[in-house]
């Protein structure tokens, strides 16, 4: 197990607050190891085990917790939160039936430090809104960054693979129980398939109760085999009427939304970087994990831009980046990475082997007159930085840097 030191670190500040400490993300992401490492801690500052309870709600010792009453009384026959303070972990909460009327009773003793987690953002941050609004702070937490996945490598004695760590990590993705499996493309792919239909069957099929489930993983197969292309909703309609199906605009735009519920994708919007505003058109979808581009499709080399545009985005997420797709005039820029006051535009590309490929990813930035940095992103070696103050960088270098 590797200390996600990263989150951590944002959590550990509201260790003890008087609020709620959420926890969201994919399911298989990591979310339970954090929720361990958070005991820990804990514990490391003399709290008895007596004082903590942990719940996880995908164990079958908790499946009779099915509503917030049963929650409500597990808690107080488990917990003596009257006369010491206590620590709560409920894992997976969305599976308990009306949760948040039970945690925000137990949040008003004043009495017990409370931590949850849940798969589906848009269940926990409408449930939140609802009943516990500014009483809670939310951590959204992605499978594992290249660093990560390279520092569980030597954790596992896999020094051996360590050499091609970045195809591997390119083609697998980073859901952290790749390393419990042998790593032959046709066992992870199993893998990384029965992941995939476990989220879009709990996490969408079922809690958006979707009667066409062939349809939904039509759309999901197109956006998959579209990451970090411009997708309308309109786009996907026309393509399945190709395909004789027929689907309303309204129809896709609804079950985009219940993928990006769901933490299956993420939804990156248009920024004019010149007008300084968002747009509301022509946005980008990519993979919460790009390895399920490999479980929907197989590893397809020619598509191998769009898979390290979304090992990019992943990054600058994993970073505490705010990330947008950049419109500059006429031109595109891949990503916007906002952090405070910082901001960091970025081009990226598998390889700068011709005059025009230079040109090209490199003109979009030379649109941009301010001073904050910008960096061209490609697999090649040892390419000449020096083109008007834009910097480059290798692709896996860039992942790698503190």
């Amino acid at each position: 197990m590797i200390r996600r030191e990263n989150y951590l670190k944002q959590i550990t500040p509201f260790i003890g607050a008087p609020m709620i400490k959420v926890i969201t993300g994919i399911r298989r992401s990591g979310k339970s190891t954090l929720l361990a490492q958070i005991i820990e801690k804990i514990k490391s500052s003399e709290v008895a085990d007596n004082q903590i309870l942990y719940i996880n709600k995908e164990l079958f010792e908790f499946d009779a917790i099915k509503n917030y009453i049963n929650l409500h009384e597990f808690v107080q026959n488990n917990l003596d939160f009257k006369s010491k303070k206590c620590y709560l972990f409920v894992d997976e909460v969305q599976e308990i039936d009306q949760w948040e009327r039970a945690i925000n009773s137990l949040l008003a003793s004043n009495k017990i430090d409370i931590y949850i987690t849940g798969s589906n953002a848009s269940l926990m941050s409408s449930e939140l809104a609802t009943l516990l609004s500014g009483r809670y702070v939310e951590f959204r937490i992605l499978p594992m960054s290249y660093k990560e996945f390279r520092a569980l490598l030597l954790h596992r004695g896999r020094q051996q693979e360590l050499k091609n760590s970045f195809t591997l990590y390119q083609r697998y993705g980073g859901f952290p129980g790749l390393h419990h499996i042998e790593w032959e493309d046709s066992i992870v792919r199993q893998y990384l398939q029965s992941l995939y239909s476990t989220v879009l069957l709990k996490d969408v099929i079922v809690r958006n109760s979707i009667r066409d489930a062939a349809l939904l993983e039509k759309i999901a197969e197109y956006i998959v085999d579209n990451a970090g292309n411009i997708t309308t909703a309109n786009s996907i309609s026309q393509f399945l009427k190709s395909q004789q199906r027929k689907a309303s605009v309204e129809t896709v735009q609804s079950y985009i939304q219940h993928f990006i519920n769901g933490e299956v994708i993420r939804k990156v919007k248009r920024f004019d970087i010149k007008g300084k505003r968002l747009l509301e058109t022509f946005e980008k979808y990519y993979m919460t994990d790009h390895g399920f581009r490999f479980a929907l499709l197989g590893y397809s080399p020619q598509d191998i831009s769009g898979q390290l545009e979304n090992i990019v985005l992943l990054e600058l997420l994993h970073r505490g980046y705010m990330v947008n797709i950049g419109k500059a005039g006429e031109f595109e820029v891949d990503f916007v990475a906002q952090r405070g006051d910082e901001r960091l535009y970025l081009q990226v590309c598998s390889w700068l082997k011709s005059d025009k490929t230079i040109d090209r990813e490199y003109r979009s930035l030379e649109q941009i007159n301010d001073h904050f940095p910008k960096l061209v992103l490609s697999l090649d070696k040892g390419f000449d930085t020096n083109r008007k103050g834009i910097m480059w960088k290798n692709i896996e270098d860039f992942l790698l840097m503190d």
